[in-house]
């Protein structure tokens, strides 16, 4: 059974850091200073977990263009299993609950691979595409 929660301590922040390590820099070769890039403190963390294992998170934040939806990560043995999806509908629903303006933006920068799980919940790609650290992304974005 999956379950997806707001990070609520330090141990739970730890195995969401350990996921974005894993996926971010040890497989897709991500450098440290960029996956770790000085805005956790300020962002809004979910994990994901299987059977008490730690196995996805994300995060999002505000910016000066909306709400930034960031990070996302499953580890590989998990993919598509759902927790990918369960992640963004977590968040949504997080982001639903505080009663935001009208039209508020809320963006992303998808991985080309990751585009339709995103719209699936609404996010239409905007843009050209273009690379963060060596991998294909175009953003997408949603209205409140």
């Amino acid at each position: 059974m999956i379950r997806v929660k707001k990070v609520e301590n330090d141990q739970e922040l730890k195995e969401a850091f350990k996921i974005r390590e894993v996926v971010f820099i040890d497989e897709q070769a991500c450098p440290p200073e960029e996956e770790f890039d000085g805005f956790d403190d300020e962002s809004t963390h979910f994990i994901a977990y299987i059977d008490g294992e730690p196995v996805g998170t994300c995060r999002y934040r505000k910016t000066r263009k909306g709400l930034k939806l960031e990070r996302f990560a499953v580890i590989k043995a998990q993919r598509g299993s759902g927790v990918g999806k369960r992640l963004v509908q977590t968040t949504l629903g997080h982001i639903e609950k505080q009663n935001l303006a009208k039209g508020t933006l809320i963006y992303l920068h998808a991985q080309v691979s990751a585009m339709p799980l995103y719209a699936r919940y609404g996010f239409q790609k905007v843009g050209e595409k273009f690379e963060e650290v060596g991998i294909e992304h175009f953003e997408m974005e949603k209205r409140v």
